[in-house]
């Protein structure tokens, strides 16, 4: 019988998680140190490391706050990272069980926990689903995005088509762009007066993880006449293009520049590395509210829905 050990991370050890994420099946560069790490102010980390005689086999991101131990809510998604080999259901469920007797033996009574969706798997790894079953997990929360599987794209509706043709003809003008702080400016306006609210990052947080992430968080605009009228951030995670900060000004949105832009995204990600292009979720209410407008806009240029779901298993 193997010996199965959960111990809470130290930051020491972030070469050796960093190394675990970039070879395992379901991690992505935002579960990687200089990306949680980031926001370390905010959160108390208390991620996990579940040790197989003696051997890494498993992580999970993740937080406290008083009794309960979260997937990282500085995260999207973030439940078990694991290897591509040499683990299967039955090597879940033990960590499962030691991770749930060192949460009781540590004081916590509840855990909260984000699946990673089966977009972003490399190769199938759904273990962890059946070893929340297997704890009674409920489901209390289900927010639905929207994605093209780009191995079989289906097209523009012929509205859209119709505008990106015109955005053209008009001469706007789409593609990679550093000028982060001008978009920013847009983006946190257009935030501001339609919802009083404002971007989760700052620009100076935004900055900083575009520096530590290059290739991973990318920005690209849609411009008339060095005009800036729309933009999408872009998170990178082979096998996902997935977007991010989405907005348009007035103007932008008249003249299509969006829909134009969005043409040229799901054509520059269609290559071998993207399975899935993912417009991201419509909810707000921790789900319980549907944008049913911006469904449809996503649904108009080939998504369909895919679900991120949140787990509580009381211990």
């Amino acid at each position: 019988m193997s010996i199965m050990e959960i111990i809470r991370y130290k930051a020491s050890m972030a070469t050796q998680w960093d190394e675990f994420v970039r070879h395992s099946r379901n991690g992505t560069f935002m579960h990687q140190r200089n990306y949680m790490d980031y926001h370390s102010d905010r959160f108390t980390d208390c991620s996990l490391i579940a040790l197989r005689d003696g051997k890494p086999c498993a992580m999970l991101p993740a937080c406290i706050d008083q009794e309960t131990l979260y997937s990282h809510r500085g995260l999207t998604y973030g439940g078990w990272i694991v290897p591509l080999k040499h683990f299967d259901a039955t090597v879940m469920l033990e960590v499962m069980d030691a991770a749930c007797n060192w949460m009781v033996g540590n004081g916590i009574k509840r855990l909260v926990y984000k699946s990673v969706p089966h977009i972003y798997h490399r190769y199938p790894c759904e273990e962890d689903l059946y070893a929340l079953f297997r704890h009674n997990a409920a489901i209390i929360e289900t927010n639905i995005s929207t994605t093209i599987d780009l191995t079989c794209p289906l097209a523009l509706d012929r509205g859209n088509k119709s505008g990106a043709n015109a955005a053209r003809k008009a001469g706007i003008q789409v593609g990679p762009s550093e000028d982060w702080q001008g978009y920013w400016q847009l983006l946190s306006s257009l935030l501001d007066s339609r919802y009083g609210t404002r971007p989760v990052h700052t620009l100076d947080e935004i900055l900083l993880l575009h520096d530590r992430f290059p290739e991973n968080i990318r920005l690209y605009t849609a411009t008339l006449n060095d005009e800036l009228l729309a933009g999408v951030v872009m998170y990178l995670n082979a096998p996902v293009a997935h977007c991010q900060y989405i907005c348009a000004s007035p103007t932008g949105k008249d003249s299509k520049a969006l829909t134009l832009l969005f043409e040229y995204l799901i054509a520059e990600y269609t290559k071998p590395d993207y399975r899935y292009f993912d417009f991201g979720i419509s909810n707000e209410d921790h789900g319980r509210y549907l944008n049913e407008g911006l469904v449809r806009q996503k649904s108009r240029l080939g998504g369909r829905g895919i679900v991120y779901n949140t787990f509580e298993v009381n211990l």
